[in-house]
């Protein structure tokens, strides 16, 4: 998720030096920053986190650092970003397909969790950074608002919403929102639990929580299926 445009011809990032050679990764040096931001931020915490650090980490001098970045906020937002823009993708593409809206949520609720727990490090933990309600990270909260809203378009057409009115829907949007988005804190009190069986178990308790029957669930993870494939 995270490319780096400026390459040269020979496919490597033109930038400045490293403060030291490692084995290659595979990363462009601003994918490197990033992994070792998301690592530090994760386990030792952001406040504890120094721009050196992560530099450092990178294997890259602290002031080549900022060729790519403007210090630790910028690492932090862009990486907040990467694990909302995903879902956000999927959630326009679902919102147009045609088909069971349950399907279409119960899809977004297990490709949600997925990508909030699947990863190496548990970057979901820093939405509950005080420093995240500040203004740079504006367009995050943007997209996390229309991921929210995309939820509650799907939940208002779900069969088993559709004889609701405006303010109960509101609230089954919060309750579902807030269930896909707890699975943060679920993940780092067990990072060990199987992530797909856990997004299923976690996209059925959201269908639930929506309205959906409990008979019909087989039903809706089916079609779901159906969707996945394309």
């Amino acid at each position: 998720m995270w490319h780096d445009r400026a390459m040269s011809t020979t496919g490597r990032r033109v930038g400045r030096p490293r403060a030291e050679r490692r084995p290659d990764s595979g990363l462009s040096a601003r994918e490197e920053l990033l992994a070792a931001a998301a690592e530090l931020f994760t386990v030792q915490g952001y406040a504890a986190t120094s721009t050196r650090a992560v530099a450092e980490r990178s294997g890259m001098r602290q002031a080549s650092m900022y060729h790519y970045f403007g210090g630790k906020e910028d690492l932090l937002a862009v990486l907040l970003e990467g694990t909302v823009r995903p879902s956000l993708d999927l959630a326009r593409g679902l919102l147009a397909a045609e088909g069971s809206a349950e399907a279409r949520l119960w899809q977004l609720c297990r490709s949600d969790v997925v990508l909030l727990c699947g990863g190496p490090h548990n970057l979901g933990a820093l939405y509950l950074l005080p420093e995240v309600r500040t203004e740079r990270f504006a367009g995050f909260a943007r997209m996390r608002r229309e991921l929210k809203e995309a939820y509650g378009r799907l939940l208002a057409d779900a069969a088993c919403c559709t004889a609701l009115d405006a303010g109960e829907v509101a609230v089954r949007t919060d309750l579902v929102f807030g269930l896909i988005e707890g699975v943060i804190l679920i993940h780092r009190s067990d990072p060990d639990r199987p992530v797909e069986a856990f997004a299923a178990a976690t996209a059925d308790a959201a269908l639930r929580v929506a309205g959906a029957r409990e008979e019909d669930l087989a039903e809706v993870r089916a079609r779901a299926a159906k969707l996945a494939q394309g």
